[in-house]
């Protein structure tokens, strides 16, 4: 099992390239199985998850090539509308082919979803969004088995509203809505900009699509897609990583294909702290010379706080200046990160949902253990910036959702190396 070996206290400088985004490309993978012509996806990043997203879809008998960062789909061939356990118990992602293999064949097999346990992700939204739409799902021995409700050729348009905003339950309910019979309507509908990219990729296929970005978003289903081309949005959550990791060593840094837009919040309270940074249609660059302020926050749906910078902006707070409080309203198991900051010396206390960080002016070297995909780059940031040695055990979550990343810190003057 790899592990990273981390010499700390060397400021970052220089250029980094930002991937193609893992929450974007993952259902865009997924979206090529809504046609049988081909489809070729640019910029698509180098991850275990994509890698696994691969396998999946070759083994539902699609052919899959990948030509360094395009990849070419062919769903033509597909003759397996299934997703089994054995392929997906490591990442959740796979619950994104069930709207797809339903709406183009009428019947699916998915299992229930894994990935990190950072807590409760139910399915039970995607269900009740796809029954609304005609489906029949049952739950039969830890698997989805859908298929279309009697007299039913195709999926039918419907007007769905989820109890809470769901990326994935947004993401399947518009592949699905694109050749349904009918319009359908999406309310309470999550804004992320992967949604939109997904969207812009339909559309290129010839979906009607309209209000991506916004809590209602309207499909008016088609009989068919064709062929398209699209490229894969940068990972805005790469980019906060990368941000947070100059905030907390410091240094000058270029990231480029960034994009501002994306990232409005995390930005906002980085320049709050004392960060220079500045936006550029080519990517983002960041300049800190100093120790930043700390910064509290609660995170929530976009295009407020993302969960997902949770813990690398907590890795930043507990070696800036000042006590403040973060709070998690998105996942009941995401502060498991916390023990392992504190044993680098970081100062801070939880109560529930509710954590408390009181910066201290040094971090010490130690063994840590990653505990999911975003603790793992928190404990990396930290270890930037521990006096001596920090071991990062158990880096497999850091590959499920980061392309290279010692590679890119090395090229940033960090004393980084992987350890097989």
């Amino acid at each position: 099992m790899d592990k990273l070996k981390i010499q700390g206290g060397h400021s970052l400088h220089g250029e980094v390239t930002i991937s193609g985004a893992k929450n974007a490309a993952l259902p865009e993978l997924c979206a090529a199985l809504l046609t049988a012509s081909p489809i070729r996806l640019d910029n698509v990043p180098h991850l275990d998850d994509v890698n696994t997203m691969f396998k999946l879809i070759a083994n539902m008998g699609a052919k899959i090539e990948r030509q360094e960062n395009a990849v070419l789909i062919d769903a033509s061939t597909l003759t397996k509308p299934e997703a089994p356990y054995e392929l997906v118990k490591t990442m959740r992602a796979a619950v994104l082919a069930l709207g797809p293999l339903l709406a183009r064949f009428g019947h699916a097999h998915v299992s229930l979803p894994g990935g990190c346990a950072i807590g409760s992700r139910p399915v039970d939204q995607h269900i009740k969004g796809l029954q609304a739409m005609g489906a029949i799902i049952d739950v039969e021995h830890g698997y989805m088995v859908a298929r279309l409700a009697p007299g039913l050729t195709r999926l039918k348009g419907a007007r769905i509203t989820t109890d809470m905003v769901t990326v994935t339950g947004t993401e399947n309910f518009m592949m699905a809505a694109c050749l349904a019979e009918g319009e359908t309507i999406l309310e309470n509908a999550a804004q992320e900009p992967e949604i939109v990219d997904l969207a812009e990729m339909l559309i290129k296929m010839g979906a009607q699509i309209q209000g991506h970005g916004t809590s209602k978003i309207h499909i008016q289903g088609v009989e068919a897609l064709h062929a398209a081309q699209h490229q894969v949005v940068a990972d805005r959550i790469e980019a906060g990583t990368f941000l947070c990791a100059v905030g907390a060593a410091q240094g000058k840094v270029f990231l480029k294909h960034a994009r501002a837009d994306h990232l409005d919040a995390v930005i906002d309270k980085l320049i709050e702290a004392g960060a220079f940074i500045q936006s550029t249609p080519e990517g983002i660059s960041i300049e800190v010379d100093k120790r930043l302020k700390a910064q509290g926050f609660r995170t929530t749906e976009y295009p407020g706080f993302p969960t997902d910078m949770q813990a690398q902006f907590m890795a930043l707070n507990t070696i800036s200046e000042g006590t403040i409080k973060i709070t998690e309203t998105i996942f009941e198991n995401r502060y498991m990160h916390v023990n392992e900051l504190v044993r680098l010396g970081a100062n801070i206390q939880i109560d529930g949902k509710v954590a408390m960080v009181e910066g201290v002016a040094k971090l010490s070297g130690a063994t840590v253990m990653a505990t999911d995909l975003r603790a793992s780059a928190s404990l990396v940031i930290a270890g930037l910036v521990a006096e001596g040695e920090t071991i990062v055990d158990r880096i497999y979550h850091l590959d499920r959702g980061y392309d290279q990343m010692e590679i890119k810190l090395q090229l940033l003057g960090a004393d980084i190396q992987r350890l097989s």
